[in-house]
């Protein structure tokens, strides 16, 4: 006799209705924005342990310095491009119902005959409270959104932040500081490059300088240059005389316990040429180590490609052709002068700086090793 059939048997499972997950709660976002002499980018972030989940952001190229170098005023084409943005921003801010914020402008704004009008009309056409800071904090800012690239065995670190109109260059001694604390010692210059570290063992900030060229200056400088190769060997050693008062620029370099931390869209997409990426991909870029040859090798190849050949090099983009042959320039520079088994690059900058200031003054970050 065959088996009774059970009850129900054969009849479609009933359907589980799985939860759409919970907003996250508006108080604990942080939202940092970034306006650069290229650039407008912004994050919105969570914190989640020592570091931060990310839940919204944008990017945009908005040129704001573009025609900076020859009439010393942000133009009204740029402003009303950047303006256009920011109210992009501005809705994601309210979507989210973000509280804690920092909104801040670099080289662009600080050069600018008109910046400081240029803040007003921000805000009085999108509401958003924009904020020119000092040189000193571009640099701080990112200088801690590397922290957790710093290795523990890296007794002196040099961080680069190539930006649109400056340049910025940190020098850290941490030496003195036991090697599982490296990463947090970096965290806490946050409060300042002379600041009181407390009861911590203190990195050292040996000398900090802000050089005003940066991809769009620099490249705006010898825009006359019609040779390749000529401009670029010009820009070159026109970077490298301007780092003649950084304290560390006459020393010679152990590449022994020697860390370059390079944070920019140039070393971001040297790094992917490096790896033949015809899509960028930062999950295989952001802490990726090269050495100076490595990096050489590729700026070479730049070279050989030509104007033209770079325009169509899926591995540098439409967005950063015209500017990668400047930002090199600047690279090659600082590797001539200091070569490293050991560059580390950077996916990050002042937007994670700012949020990792933010939640770092707040106490809402775990404090544990990176």
């Amino acid at each position: 006799m065959a088996p009774k059939r059970p009850k129900g048997a054969g009849a479609f499972p009933k359907a589980v209705d799985t939860p759409a997950p919970s907003p996250p709660d508006p108080a604990s976002l942080y939202a940092a924005l970034d306006l650069g002499t290229n650039s407008c980018r912004m994050l919105i972030a969570q914190p989640k342990g020592s570091q931060f989940h990310v839940i919204d952001s944008f990017s945009k190229s908005v040129q704001l310095g573009h025609g900076l170098e020859n009439t010393g005023r942000l133009s009204r084409a740029s402003m009303n491009r950047t303006i256009s943005a920011m109210r992009i921003c501005r809705e994601k801010l309210k979507r989210h119902e973000v509280k804690h914020m920092r909104l801040v402008a670099t080289e662009a704004c600080r050069r600018a005959l008109n910046g400081d009008s240029f803040v007003s009309q921000v805000h009085r056409e999108t509401g958003l409270d924009l904020e020119i800071i000092k040189p000193e904090e571009e640099a701080r800012l990112a200088v801690i959104s590397c922290a957790p690239l710093v290795s523990m065995n890296t007794d002196q670190l040099l961080v680069v932040d190539i930006g649109g109109g400056s340049t910025e260059l940190v020098w850290i001694d941490l030496t003195n500081v036991p090697k599982r604390e490296r990463p947090r010692a970096i965290m806490r210059l946050h409060a300042g490059f002379s600041s009181d570290p407390g009861p911590f063992a203190a990195a050292k900030v040996v000398d900090w300088i802000s050089v005003p060229l940066g991809v769009a200056t620099l490249r705006d400088q010898f825009n006359d240059v019609a040779d390749d190769a000529a401009r670029f060997a010009l820009m070159s050693w026109f970077f490298e005389e301007n780092l003649e008062e950084f304290a560390p620029y006459a020393a010679a370099q152990d590449r022994e316990g020697f860390q370059i931390i390079g944070t920019s869209g140039t070393v971001t997409t040297v790094a992917a040429s490096f790896l033949g990426l015809k899509r960028y991909d930062r999950t295989k870029v952001d802490g990726l180590r090269m050495t100076s040859d490595q990096i050489d090798s590729v700026i070479r190849d730049y070279l050989a490609l030509g104007p033209a050949g770079r325009r169509v090099d899926p591995r540098i983009g439409k967005d950063r052709q015209a500017l990668i042959m400047s930002g090199s320039a600047i690279l090659q520079a600082l590797m001539r002068l200091w070569p490293t088994d050991r560059l580390s690059v950077a996916d990050r900058g002042l937007r994670e700086g700012l949020l990792y200031a933010q939640m770092s003054a707040d106490g809402v970050l775990e404090d544990t090793p990176f």
